[in-house]
Order: structure tokens, then C-alpha cells, then sequence
């Protein structure tokens, strides 16, 4: 997808030049000179990014937006996972890459809060996914995962226990009921009568 946006712009000249008059004249070695495709990284990020601002917001010159800020994190993230794909050992531009991402969620999450209409309109023209933050995150490893193993198997443990010690009481309470009220000769029958003669 990235590709294809550069492959565009290759052929369109530099903002500085389009302006001109005669440029439609001059030479095709000269134009392609001057066309983006002789241009550096820098100057055609900051082409991506004036097209991108001009795709999201209504004022593209107002860069302090939180938007606008968004745009500039997302045109500098695709930057990052570009040289990621050439460069896969690159450890510093990975660590840089996961820091624009976390920043970038900050500030579509505060976007989101204040305002909805523009957050959804930013996630669609820039083609974002946004996903709900997990509501309580903590790195599982391998010390964590057995004492939390650890904690459930002593409660588990304990509520046997618990369910032992009831049972022996309930057992304990049928007996003292069933010595302290033997059957009175009202309540019994005809048979307990003859025994007790």
C-alpha cells in the first residue's frame, strides 16, 4: 500500500517547483530532476504527511491539532516499518517504531474522548484500526504464572478445608441432636412402646 503511494508521487514535482512558469516546458531529464523521485526521505515524507493533513483535517495548516499530531505519528510510523522491512535487525528504529505506536494510542485515545466525529474520521482516512486498551495489563512471565499457580492451588486447598470442617460440624451437630432427643413416647409409635415395657 505504501508502495504504491510513493509510486505516485514520484511523478509529481516538488512543491518549490510547481509553481513556475514554463515548467510544462522544460526538458523530461530536468522535470524528473525536480520530481520527487530525486528527492530525499525527508522531502517526501513531508509530502505524505501535507497529503495526508489535507485528507483528515479542515485546516491543514493548523499543525498543533491533536489530528494533525496524529498524522505526523502515522506518516513517521510508516516510515519505521518501511526501514523495518529492509532492515530487520534494526533494534534502535524498532525500539522508535513501538514508542511512536504507544504515543500514537495515547493520542487517539484522548482524541476519542473529546472528540468522537474527528477520531472516526481520522481512523478511516488514515486506514487505522483502533482496539480497546485492556483494562488491567501485567506482563506475564514465568515467576508471575507459578506464584499466581501457587495462590490459586493454596485457596483451592483451603476451600476443601473449609467444606471438610463443615461437613464434620453438620455431622457433629446431627449426632448431639439425635442423643439429647431421643423420641418422645408421644411421638412414637406403638412399636416403642412395647420395647420400653
Amino acid at each position: 500500500m505504501l508502495r504504491v503511494a510513493w509510486r505516485t508521487l514520484s511523478s509529481t514535482l516538488l512543491k518549490d517547483y510547481q509553481n513556475i512558469p514554463g515548467i510544462e516546458k522544460v526538458d523530461d531529464v530536468v522535470k524528473r530532476l525536480l520530481s520527487l523521485e530525486m528527492a530525499n526521505q525527508k522531502e517526501k515524507l513531508k509530502v505524505k504527511q501535507e497529503q495526508l493533513m489535507n485528507k483528515v483535517m479542515a485546516n491543514p495548516e493548523d499543525t498543533s491539532a491533536l489530528e494533525a499530531r496524529i498524522v505526523a505519528l502515522t506518516v513517521k510510523i510508516r516510515n519505521y516499518e518501511e526501514h523495518m522491512q529492509k532492515h530487520r535487525k534494526d533494534k534502535t528504529h524498532k525500539r522508535y517504531l513501538l514508542m511512536s505506536i504507544d504515543k500514537r494510542k495515547k493520542m487517539l485515545k484522548n482524541l476519542r474522548k473529546t472528540n468522537y466525529n474527528v477520531f472516526e474520521k481520522t481512523c478511516k482516512e488514515l486506514g487505522i484500526e483502533y482496539t480497546f486498551p485492556p483494562l488491567y495489563c501485567r506482563k506475564a512471565h514465568r515467576r508471575w504464572v507459578t506464584k499466581k499457580a501457587l495462590c490459586i492451588q493454596v485457596f483451592q486447598e483451603a476451600q476443601k478445608l473449609k467444606k471438610q470442617k463443615r461437613a464434620l460440624k453438620a455431622a457433629a451437630a446431627a449426632k448431639k441432636q439425635g442423643q439429647t432427643n431421643p423420641q418422645s413416647p408421644s411421638k412414637a409409635g406403638p412399636e416403642a412402646i412395647k420395647e420400653n415395657q
